[in-house]
């Protein structure tokens, strides 16, 4: 599959570029296609990781189709041959790394469900015993199991860098019923597939949800789920709290860039080979563990 930093066709209405998502509005629907861009601590780097768009958009697709029953989402199809006439001449860069989905106005809330103390996460607890200012037992090691699933949500940034909020701030953005609501069913879909991913060899570590709201008010799943850029996931067999975890996600392109003087602001520093075939390989055992 041809490597895509960023696409462009000529006869559809680019509506917006993301991280990683190219959205074109067709009208009726919107056209997400899935480049090979990553980004990291909310930047995105400058070399793609061929071949993560096509991952990204099949353990997405696998899991809007396992998550039906806790809540609906936007997946419409992702066969090309059902898409409007329009993408018909794109139709072989859109294979396998696009899905056509609904239209609806995104929340401004991203919602963060933590299962183990990790990341930023561990650098809160360090100093405070707290994650998101959520006071938690002391004496808990890092990569360490929490006593239950925590909901921290953040806002959401297109550019520059998202920030922790706490529920109270989130009820404020979305109304106190929503926030509720949709707290209740983050933690469900993190919860199934934690108990998924766990039959089939990975830890669940922690994820991210987005939600939509229809014109007529229904609130749905969007954007990702489940996938190595909005989770981290560790090899289940391999596990042991305090030590480092053999990771499926995109963990190993943060430890690098913490090596590195770099303030986590653009432009981003150059990757080596190694590290862009690392993500890759990783990505890859992750699809072969969750879909296949």
């Amino acid at each position: 599959m041809e490597t895509v930093h960023s696409t462009k066709f000529e006869n559809l209405n680019l509506k917006h570029r993301g991280k990683v998502r190219d959205i074109y509005d067709l009208g009726e629907y919107l056209l997400f296609v899935a480049s090979d861009r990553i980004s990291a601590f909310d930047v995105i780097m400058n070399e793609p990781v061929n071949g993560k768009g096509a991952i990204l958009s099949g353990i997405s697709k696998f899991w809007f189709g396992k998550t039906q029953d806790i809540i609906a989402n936007h997946f419409v199809t992702d066969d090309v041959n059902e898409y409007p006439d329009e993408c018909k001449p794109y139709a072989s860069a859109l294979e396998g790394r696009s899905m056509l989905v609904k239209k609806c106005k995104p929340l401004a809330v991203e919602f963060i469900v933590r299962g183990y103390v990790a990341g930023s996460g561990w650098k809160e607890y360090k100093k405070s015993e707290t994650i998101c200012g959520i006071p938690l037992p002391g004496g808990l090691q890092e990569f360490e199991q929490l006593p239950e699933p925590l909901f921290t949500p953040s806002t959401k940034a297109d550019v520059g860098h998202d920030e922790n909020i706490n529920f109270e701030q989130a009820a404020e953005i979305l109304g106190q019923e929503t926030a509720e609501k949709l707290r209740d069913v983050a933690l469900d879909l993190y919860k199934f597939g934690r108990d998924y991913m766990n039959e089939h060899g990975i830890i669940l570590a922690d994820t991210k949800f987005e939600f939509g709201e229809l014109e007529n008010g229904d609130i749905i799943l969007i954007d990702e789920a489940l996938t190595p850029d909005s989770s981290r996931f560790w090899l289940k067999e391999t596990y042991a709290p305090g030590k480092p975890q053999v990771q499926f996600d995109k963990q190993v392109l943060r430890d690098y860039l913490e090596t590195l003087d770099w303030d986590k602001n653009p432009p981003s520093p150059a990757l080596p080979d190694k590290v862009i075939n690392d993500i890759i390989t990783s990505y890859k055992e992750a699809y072969n563990r969750i879909v296949k």
